[in-house]
């Protein structure tokens, strides 16, 4: 057996169809048509100009938390408080939103401001589940997760507190801020904005030439190689590590600041909306390797959108998206590990 890319696709072709039967197997157990769900889920995803752009809105954000999880992963970690990193840059961009709406500032600047802000905030929280990891030898997986938990109660703390609407504190989140402080609207949309597409593409563009093309990202590499052997070849590793954690909140911080200056228009509970979490998923999908990551995030957040369609149509839950994209991302990586073994046995034979 060879490892060229013949075999390659071969896995990954059999790790999609596998995904799809399991998805079909579910649909048939909770007697619905398979046919006609993915239908459905196709025609939510480009069945109009205004549903294709809610994809971009959903893939914007995605593709940034993406980014960010790439650096991590390149350096072997694990930067599941990735969700409340987007959180904390919601927050901070909310923050500067609010500080400067009655200034004399021209409304782009304070955009740009509390875009700033919101990526400091990211890079803020991250650098706490970096300290942690580095200084205290706490797991980044379970400082992530409690550092996740903070940032949540945080975020529900000033909605329902010092920044709750008027009179009430709803559900809703805090007052929407007014027209000039949102990013410019494309026409014939409600919520896409051009300037947020360009972002993610910069974003995912910048993260493949500093992993690939630098000796910065050389570095990060051999780290998450073997910190060992990069630390006895002069590579000062916690350095590293911590900013591979600050690079990666910044991408978050971003993606926080997106979600209030272009999507929301306000702080919400749920201001994140999982896009951390599904960004794991899509970095593991892709085998951490950034070249991709664009139209695979692109796919994520079409089935996100798409499997809105089915609590509309055929009354099941829309959860058939989050099965799907699970199962596939399972077997992928199943798929790698199977590949992986047949290889060595491969080489034992030769």
């Amino acid at each position: 057996m060879r490892d060229n890319r013949s075999t390659r696709f071969a896995f990954q072709l059999g790790a999609v169809v596998l995904a799809l039967g399991i998805a079909t197997l579910a649909l048939l157990a909770a007697g619905a048509q398979p046919i006609q769900a993915y239908r459905n889920i196709i025609l939510g995803a480009v069945g109009s100009w205004d549903v294709a752009a809610n994809v971009l809105v959903s893939w914007v954000p995605l593709l940034l938390a993406t980014s960010g999880l790439l650096v991590t992963f390149t350096v072997g970690l694990w930067n599941i408080g990735i969700e409340g990193q987007i959180t904390l840059g919601a927050i901070f961009t909310t923050w500067a939103l609010r500080s400067l709406q009655s200034s004399a500032m021209d409304p782009a600047l304070v955009i740009i401001l509390a875009v700033l802000a919101g990526m400091a905030g990211g890079a803020l929280w991250a650098m706490f589940a970096g300290a942690l990891k580095t200084f205290g030898g706490v797991n980044e997986i379970f400082g992530g997760l409690g550092l996740n938990f903070v940032a949540t109660a945080l975020n529900l703390w000033l909605i329902f507190g010092p920044w709750k609407r008027p009179g009430v504190a709803s559900m809703s989140g805090t007052l929407p801020f007014e027209r000039a402080l949102w990013m410019p609207i494309a026409a014939g949309s409600s919520r896409l904005t051009p300037m947020t597409l360009i972002i993610a593409v910069i974003a995912i563009l910048a993260v493949y030439a500093m992993i690939e093309g630098t000796y910065f990202g050389l570095r990060l590499k051999a780290v998450g190689k073997n910190q060992k052997s990069a630390y006895i070849l002069g590579i000062p590793t916690w350095q590293h590590m911590m900013s591979s954690f600050a690079i990666c909140g910044v991408f978050a911080g971003l993606a926080g600041a997106v979600q209030v200056t272009s999507v929301y228009h306000r702080l919400i509970p749920s201001i994140s909306s999982g896009y951390g979490y599904m960004g794991l998923m899509v970095a593991m999908l892709v085998g951490y390797k950034a070249s991709i990551a664009a139209p695979v995030a692109l796919f994520f957040a079409a089935l996100n959108v798409g499997s809105i369609q089915l609590p509309i149509v055929m009354k099941l839950d829309s959860s058939l998206a989050g099965v799907l994209q699970g199962t596939l991302v399972l077997f992928v990586i199943l798929g790698q590990g199977a590949r992986g073994r047949l290889l060595k046995k491969a080489k034992v034979r030769t």
